[in-house]
């Protein structure tokens, strides 16, 4: 539990330094795997004029940089709030499995900082969602996921054949 209180009040105070800076929401996240930081970033939202620049996002990217990989199995991520829909996703594709979080989601709607009607549009299909989306171009988008199946077979048999 030390080491838990130790990592979460790293992110908290990251939340708070923004506040000083502006750089973007008061928000801080740190990634840790076997008691090592692997990354401790803000939000930089406003700096990087950067809707996607959510401290966890941010975290992401800096721990994946740091370790030359995008799979983050065995982490555990320590964040000032509940992530939001698009952290998230980051934090599934990702491969995080715990996640440490201080603000609950209705304490940034309190803040200024709500985001359940994205929630309520993802819940909705496609088409019955507030942003218009419009499928064009199938048969040509479907040959470059043809390719890539292809090529990863072909990998795959060089993998086991171990001509790679």
């Amino acid at each position: 539990m030390k080491e838990h209180k130790q990592f979460m009040l790293k992110a908290i105070t990251l939340s708070k330094e923004n506040l000083k800076t502006m750089d973007g929401g008061p928000f801080g996240c740190v990634i840790v795997r076997d008691g090592k930081v692997l990354s401790a970033e803000s939000n930089t939202v406003t700096r990087d004029c950067d809707p996607t620049a959510h401290a966890e996002i941010n975290a992401i990217r800096a721990a994946a940089k740091n370790i030359g990989k995008a799979d983050l199995s065995g982490c555990i991520m320590y964040t000032s709030a509940e992530p939001c829909p698009m952290c998230l996703s980051a934090i599934y594709w990702s491969n995080i499995a715990e996640v440490y979080y201080g603000n609950t989601k209705r304490d940034a709607e309190w803040a200024g900082f709500g985001d359940e009607f994205i929630t309520v549009q993802l819940q909705k299909k496609i088409e019955a969602q507030k942003i218009t989306f419009s499928r064009i171009f199938a048969s040509e988008a479907i040959k470059v996921f043809e390719e890539w199946v292809s090529s990863s077979a072909e990998m795959k048999d060089k993998i086991k054949d171990g001509s790679l």
